[in-house]
């Protein structure tokens, strides 16, 4: 039965929903069943806005993990370039050590290829006399420049760091 439809009460005649007349339908009822569909009509838009708010804090979880992922992955780029670069600055230093150790003056022109963890790398050693003079222009003998450069790849990208220093042999 609609809700429209006239009811028999005792024999009296109700109407619930008052199409013909223009009054509006009953808001409240003491009866039980209009009380159960008004609880199930609030329980499902209490449902419906439940799912609209776990549905955007997933939007908003998924947004924020994403974005911590992208975090972590600027991270691990940024330590291994760091620990890349500190194999590099290593490796000249302890080219740079030997070859103020030696006793011998510094080939004008030497190249090294080198294997490590981060891949192949080359150093190259240059030596040029430093035309380095006195305040009374005198030259100073035996001091040399050395440079050494390291080139490099990473992820694909040519990377290259240089270090120079003065070595004095006497001659």
């Amino acid at each position: 039965m609609r809700q429209s439809d006239p009811q028999q009460n005792d024999g009296e005649m109700e109407k619930w929903g008052n199409e013909i007349f223009n009054t509006p339908a009953p808001q409240h009822s003491n009866t039980p069943i209009m009380a159960a569909t008004r609880a199930r009509r609030g329980l499902r838009s209490r449902y419906a806005f439940a799912l609209y708010e776990v549905l955007l804090g997933v939007a908003i979880f998924a947004i924020g993990v994403i974005a911590l992922g992208r975090a972590v992955q600027n991270c691990i780029n940024a330590s291994t370039i760091s620990a890349e670069e500190n194999v590099v600055r290593q490796i000249l230093s302890d080219r740079m050590a030997q070859v103020q150790a030696a006793t011998a003056v510094p080939e004008a022109e030497k190249e090294f290829k080198l294997k490590t963890s981060y891949g192949r790398m080359t150093l190259t050693q240059k030596t040029i006399p430093a035309a380095l003079t006195e305040p009374d222009n005198t030259l100073i003998n035996g001091i040399n420049l050395v440079t050494l450069t390291a080139h490099w790849e990473h992820a694909g990208v040519p990377q290259s760091r240089q270090i120079q220093f003065y070595v004095f042999r006497s001659s």
